[in-house]
């Protein structure tokens, strides 16, 4: 077994990477020993310095790929020699003094409470299977802030009804109790009973299910979001990732703290949580603005 296997598991086995994210790696790692190999005539990643990854750095600059890209792939780079520290078959990692490129911050601009609430209340379902289950999506999404995979993996036996709590699998494998709310119980008992009115279930297991009995799609639900929020949004972006991100600013914006919005989230990082921050002061700029006697002169 070469070191790119042996990583590979690692990354399954140990850090519980997802499928996805272990051969973007593996991928990346491939993308450079074949670089090495054609550049430097060595295809030996144990032996490689930093000049050489300079080299692939400046090359993905040239042709035009962006630095979030490049600076993703490097990751992988910066992940694999930490690997082999581990193991010991290096003593120092080329990558010690590498700073990755600078990026644009993006800034995701989140549903408003109107918009919600046109997707919410004021579109027509309907009252079957297909109906119920598209509205309870939206609403779980909006209600609990949970991932895409997170809602697509949502197991039946993880639902607990009694104490309104979901219990989610979140990146690495990581599980979290999330609360729901009544009205989404009550959304998910009608649910259920329509659910077991499905003529075959092959996914059993899975709570969310396509009309065949098969648990969904990543792409059946980013387009069920998009379809529901184009006809009363302008927003570019209409996707799961905005419906969490809507989650976390309206919560900042009604007085929630940020750790609190942090735990309900699955974040292992306040960092990752802050992104979402900047929604939130311009809230509290407006209230702000329009409340102090100073401004009012």
């Amino acid at each position: 077994m070469n070191t790119i296997q042996s990583f590979q598991k690692y990354l399954q086995l140990e850090k519980n990477y997802s499928l996805h994210t272990v051969q973007a790696y593996i991928q990346d790692l491939q993308f450079f020993q074949e670089y090495i190999k054609n550049t430097f005539e060595s295809d030996v990643l144990e032996e490689v310095n930093y000049s050489m990854i300079r080299s692939w750095i400046v090359l993905m600059v040239d042709d035009a790929i962006s630095n979030s890209s490049i600076n993703r792939k490097i990751a992988s780079l910066r992940a694999y020699y930490k690997f082999l520290l581990k193991i010991k078959l290096i003593d120092s990692s080329p990558l010690l003094k590498h700073k990755s490129l600078k990026t644009p911050k993006k800034i995701q601009i989140p549903f408003s409470e109107k918009e919600l609430d046109a997707v919410l209340n004021t579109i027509q379902y309907s009252d079957d299977f297909d109906g119920i289950r598209d509205k309870l999506i939206i609403d779980l999404f909006y209600s609990t802030g949970i991932r895409r995979s997170e809602l697509i993996n949502l197991k039946t036996q993880n639902i607990d009804l009694l104490s309104n709590t979901l219990k989610v699998l979140g990146k690495r494998n990581k599980e979290r109790i999330v609360p729901i709310l009544p009205i989404i119980s009550k959304q998910i008992e009608k649910y259920l009973f329509q659910r077991a009115q499905l003529e075959v279930i092959n996914d059993i297991d899975y709570f969310f299910l396509m009309t065949k009995g098969i648990k969904l799609s990543e792409s059946f639900v980013y387009r069920l979001i998009n379809h529901y929020f184009s006809s009363v949004s302008e927003k570019v972006k209409k996707s799961p990732h905005i419906l969490r991100h809507t989650f976390a600013t309206h919560l900042l914006n009604s007085g929630a703290d940020l750790n609190s919005v942090k735990e309900l989230l699955g974040h292992s990082s306040l960092a990752s949580t802050q992104v979402y921050t900047h929604n939130s002061l311009a809230e509290l700029k407006k209230v702000y603005g329009a409340a102090h006697p100073r401004n009012q002169k």
